[in-house]
Formats: C-alpha cells, structure tokens, sequence
C-alpha cells in the first residue's frame, strides 16, 4: 500500500478528481478572472513511468458542454488516473476525480472523488458556499462542515486558477500560493516559479515554465522539493513533462496526446 499511495499522491500533484443536492443560496461570484487558457473539450492524457516500466497513466479532460452547479455556469473537469502493466498487478489504483469550476470566478462548486486503491475504497462529494465560506462533505451517509478562507479552491481547480496566470508578471523564485481545501483539512498550494526553459518531447521541442511544487516533508517524497514541473510556456499552460522523487526512485510523467486546446502548441 505504501508504493500505492506513493503513487496516487504523485498522480494527484501531477494534473499538480453521488448523490446531488444544491445549496439553498447561491454563491455570489463578484471575482473575475480572465482566462484565455483553457475552455470546453480540452483533454490531454499523459504516461506515467517508473524507469523504463509503465506505472500508470492520467488523463484530463474538460467536458464538451457548460454545467450548472448552484445556478453558475461550470467547466465540469475529470481527472482520471489508474495504473498499468506490473503496478497494476502489484497495486491497482482506479481513482477518479471531478471538479465544477465557475467560468467566470475560475473557483470551485462541487468536487468529487472515487477512489479504488487495491481493496480500499472511498466516495466522497464536496459543495462549496463561496458566499458563506464553506465547504460541506459527504462521505457515505455522514455530512461535514468546515469554514474555509475566501474564494478556496479543491486541488483541480487550483491547478486550473494556476493556468491563467501571467507569469511575465511573476519573478524567478517567487512562490505563489493559492488556499486549498481537501480531505476535511485547509493547506496553502505552494508553486515556486523557477523560470524559462527549453525542453524535448515527443512532439518535438518546446518553451515551456518550469515550476516546483511545494511538498510538505513526508515519508514518501525525498528532499524538500521533490518535484520539477514543466508547462507549456503559451496561453495554454499545460504540464508537458514532470518528474518526482520518491523515497523507493522517481516517476516521470510525458504528454501522451492532446487536443481541443485553446491556441496550437509551437512545437520546433
């Protein structure tokens, strides 16, 4: 189980995912943020590797119409990742993960997640109340409350505020935070911005961002920046390469495939 869930928090940090009621109030969304990143239809899939063995793969993807959650319209986001080959038979993972983004505010209304990990599994719904700064749970038939900073995120959404960005307005080794709520706790996501590079994919060579992800220590991650993230350096922002260092070796994630991205990656 340990290389399991090695394996999913890596997964998870990569792509840095029911039972339906609403709130009774609708959030008010006064926020606006400008995006020119990413829209309706999008999906990018990505191979997961151990050295040479395929460990897993993950696949995100932007649903091809508008929803709506708490009377907004949301960008509905799947975050997909199960494991392949030999992992798969040493321990499978089938986690799901969904976020309901505003399109205007660019913050959650609704998160969900699926887990399948070997044996264990979990469901679980959050609804956020932007208006009252709350975030409720639901696990099975048990419902939580929390209070939660203004305009939290889950840890799709995060990922997705991050995309539109203006990182020409963002210096080397500045860190960004943006206020994360998941599994009934609060942490601040912590990305420090390293600065340009060049790098090589399968589809040729691209400008990309690189940035690192702030881990708190734990058993499984080695270093305290165990993370190397590397996004496409456009307006569309998304993760090309990743590598991470694990205490039992490191995972590399590549861009599988991609489309209906906003603006054509220029590949040379």
């Amino acid at each position: 189980m340990k290389r399991s869930y090695a394996l999913l928090l890596a997964i998870s940090t990569f792509t840095l995912l029911f039972s339906f009621r609403q709130f009774e109030e609708s959030a008010e969304m006064d926020r606006v943020v400008h995006n020119k990143s990413f829209g309706t239809g999008e999906r990018v899939e990505y191979r997961v590797h151990y050295g040479f063995i395929n460990a897993a793969e993950a696949k995100v993807e932007v649903g091809k119409a508008v929803s709506m959650i708490n009377n907004r319209p949301c960008y509905r986001v799947n975050v997909i990742g199960r494991t392949v080959g030999a992992f798969d038979l040493i321990s499978r993972v089938r986690d799901t993960w969904r976020s309901y983004i505003d399109t205007t505010a660019i913050l959650p209304h609704m998160f969900e997640r699926q887990i399948q990990e070997n044996k264990y599994r979990k469901e679980e719904t959050v609804f956020f109340n932007h208006s009252k700064d709350q975030a409720v749970s639901n696990v099975k038939d048990e419902s939580k409350t929390y209070n939660v900073p203004n305009n939290i995120h889950d840890i799709i959404s995060g990922y997705f505020f991050l995309r539109t960005i203006n990182f020409d307005k963002v210096r080397e080794g500045e860190i960004i935070e943006v206020p994360t709520f998941f599994d009934g706790e609060v942490y601040k996501l912590r990305i420090r911005y390293v600065g340009r590079d060049v790098i090589k994919t399968k589809f040729g060579k691209s400008k990309v961002l690189r940035l690192s992800p702030q881990i708190p220590s734990n058993k499984f991650f080695k270093g305290e920046e165990p993370m190397a993230l590397w996004v496409s350096d456009d307006s569309n922002k998304i993760p090309l390469k990743a590598e991470v260092d694990l205490k039992i070796g490191s995972l590399e994630m590549d861009l599988k495939s991609y489309k209906g991205l906003k603006r054509d990656i220029a590949w040379f």
